[in-house]
């Protein structure tokens, strides 16, 4: 039995929605972070780090969208979630790596500067550099979009819902993102599917 461990608007939306896809059977435990619930001691016990996403399989833990995004397709093979051919596999894992790396943590600046400084009064300047680089990697983003049904091409696979979380977080922070054509209409494309259309409804989220 799986068990999945998230937060409503977490980054842990992008494997909640590829664990969706797969059809398979899963148990849902949500955390409310507004109330320290990662903090809990029932869930330190699942994941020290006090973070979601985290996966339940069997006694197994597994931690980080980069770990559990890959599983998700290679664990249940007939929803197709990955490439077949090794160089575009070597691509996806590419971009769940640039998301993971480098456009989340400049979007963490923004909702999170306590993790980057004690210091209050540098804040301000924090939240601004990372509303500048969150931007910069947004248009990186759309620019891979480019000519693209999804991220890897024709082909849906995991690495289009942690797409789809990147283009769905700048409405939580009023950043205008009407140049990036690409990425919204990706985000519109991920919004049709079914399976989105659950998750969101069970996370209680607004997507537009």
């Amino acid at each position: 039995m799986l068990t999945f461990f998230y937060s409503p608007w977490a980054c842990s939306l992008a494997s909640h929605i590829a664990l969706e896809e797969t059809g398979a059977a899963y148990e849902e435990r949500s955390l409310a972070f507004a109330k320290d619930e990662q903090r809990s001691a029932e869930y330190l016990a699942v994941n020290p780090r006090g973070r979601v996403p985290a996966l339940k399989v069997g006694d197994v833990v597994l931690t980080e969208n980069s770990a559990i995004l890959p599983f998700i397709a290679d664990h249940f093979p007939d929803a197709g979630l990955l490439p077949a051919d090794a160089v575009q596999r070597a691509r996806c894992a590419s971009l769940i790596g640039f998301i993971s790396s480098t456009v989340h943590p400049s979007y963490t600046h923004i909702r999170r500067p306590e993790r980057f400084a004690e210091d209050k009064a540098v804040f301000p300047e924090l939240i601004a550099t990372g509303r500048k680089n969150f931007l910069a990697n947004l248009r990186d983003l759309d620019a891979q979009l480019a000519g693209k049904t999804w991220a890897m091409g024709d082909a849906y696979t995991v690495c289009d819902p942690y797409v789809f979380v990147m283009g769905s977080w700048p409405q939580r922070i009023d950043l205008p993102i009407d140049e990036l054509t690409n990425l919204n209409a990706h985000r519109q494309r991920m919004l049709a599917r079914p399976a989105v259309q659950r998750v969101l409804a069970r996370e209680g989220l607004t997507v537009v």
